[in-house]
Parts: structure tokens; sequence; C-alpha cells
């Protein structure tokens, strides 16, 4: 799927359907990977340790095998999400987003890309209007380019309305994990607070005609509780990543072949890598 129709997608409310690389990241692996039914792969820089260069490979790979790379930058930078695009990056996940400014920065380095300073901030106030030329060069150079937010604190909570409001956002991401832990319930996924807000915040974002998703995980999320998640609006599945995803593969196929009883949500994964991967807790296992 090419970042046009992703983006299209997006504000259509239609499924869209990928997970995180996280250690499948060299070339004949992801080639391997590139013939699943993916139409997004989501590549993290902000808790991962992949560099520009590798960003860049995944980045390519993927792209000419039709499947949109999003890249998260590591914070609210410009030139960060520049970077990530000149890479080849089509979609730009901005982490933990809680005020216009940020949101709208991100927005003129990815829709309005390559113009910036003065020009780019007049642009985005009205004080000056694009001529008939730029316009049609601006759409055709960033078609492919989409901006998608992390609502991640209760602050981006109560700012919602505002910040999917803006020109420019095509879709809304939210990281379960700092959700919990910013509304003061961590990691407590039935907490009815928590689920309150996830909720509201789709059926909000679908209004606005906004993509939004959250990071799935079969360690937070059984199946009828996605499908609930679905049927109030969400639309861009982020599913787990390419190792949990993997691991959850062997757990069954181990079970399969050996007749063992597998946990229903599968055991911890290392607390490094839970915030990242939005894996399992051991406050949610069941022995």
């Amino acid at each position: 799927m090419t970042g046009e129709n992703l983006r299209a997608a997006l504000h259509r409310g239609d499924l869209v359907y990928g997970t995180q690389i996280a250690g499948w990241s060299h070339a004949p692996a992801a080639r391997l990977l590139g013939t699943a039914p993916l139409d997004f792969v989501f590549i993290c820089n902000e808790h991962m340790p992949v560099d520009r260069r590798e960003t860049t490979a995944l980045c390519q790979q993927f792209g000419l095998m039709g499947i949109s790379p999003i890249v998260r930058i590591p914070h609210a930078c410009p030139f960060q999400a520049a970077m990530a695009l000149d890479g080849g990056a089509e979609g730009i996940v901005v982490p933990y987003v809680e005020t216009v400014e940020e949101v709208q920065a991100i927005v003129g380095a990815v829709h309005y890309r390559p113009i910036k300073g003065r020009q780019l901030r007049d642009f985005q106030s009205g004080a000056r209007t694009p001529q008939e030329l730029t316009r049609h060069f601006l759409r055709r150079f960033n078609r492919n380019h989409y901006v998608i937010i992390g609502i991640e604190s209760v602050a981006a909570y109560e700012n919602l309305d505002a910040l999917i409001g803006l020109e420019g956002v095509d879709g809304v991401f939210m990281g379960p994990h700092d959700l919990s832990v910013s509304l003061e319930v961590p990691e407590q996924w039935d907490h009815p607070a928590l689920q309150q807000l996830v909720e509201d915040t789709i059926i909000r974002c679908r209004a606005a005609g906004v993509g939004v998703g959250i990071h799935l995980s079969a360690a937070i999320f059984l199946p009828d509780q996605i499908q609930r998640l679905i049927s109030l609006g969400m639309n861009w599945i982020l599913d787990a990543a390419d190792v949990t995803l993997t691991r959850q593969a062997l757990q069954e196929r181990r079970a399969l072949f050996c007749g063992e009883k597998r946990n229903r949500r599968g055991s911890a994964i290392p607390s490094e890598l839970a915030s990242c991967l939005a894996q399992a807790r051991p406050a949610r296992e069941k022995q």
C-alpha cells in the first residue's frame, strides 16, 4: 500500500494492518516479511537502537515491496521527521505530543516539505497563501506522506480535540503503557479509566475523520477486546512486533507438538523491552 493510499484509508476509516519491526531488520528477513499481508511496517527510533542508516535501509526495502514504512521519531522534532522522510519513510509517528505547537511543527515538516523557516510559518499561520504552482508541487511532492500523533498522556487526551482538529493530522497512536502510567493506574490494563480513555479517543478521532489505533498485544488485549475497539472505529491496526509474533507462534507450535498448555497471555517480556513493544506485564499474568 502506498503512503497516499494509506493516508486516504486512515481518513475514510478503512482498516490498515501492520506490525513493528523490532528484530527482523536485516535484508533477507525483511524480504521474507514483505511476503506477509502487511499494509505498513512500524519502525521505532524512539525506544529501539535503530540508527539512521538502518532506518533508511528498512524504509527502502519495505517501500519497494509496496508496504508503507512508518517511522516513530524520538521526539517532536521537525528535523528528525525530515531526516526520516529523506530516508524513505512515508508515515511519521511523533510520540508524546501535548500541544498544538508541537503538532504544527511536525505537520509543517511532513506536509510542507521542503519549505522551512519564515515562509513555512507564514503559510501555516495563514499570513501568506502559497501560489497555485507551489500548492500543486507540495501535493505532488508529499503525496505519500502522513502524520500520526502520539496520544500518551492525560494532558494530550485533555487537548485531543485541538490536536486532531489541525489540518495535516492524519492519525492518532495511543501508547497503552504510557497512558496507564499518566493516569496513575500503571499497568492496570482492565482499569475503567484507561478503557474509557481509549474508547473515547477512538470515537472522537473517527468523528473528526482521523485514523486511530493503539499498539496491540495479546498480553494486554484479548481478541474480543480488539474487536470491540474495531467496532468503535479503530482502523490503524498495529499488531504487536515481529519478534513477539514469532515468539507467540513458537509457543503455539510447541504446545501443538509437545502437548503443553500455554498461558493464555504468554509469559513476561523483559521489562526493558516492555514499554516499546507493549507486551506482557506480570500484573496481568495468570498462572
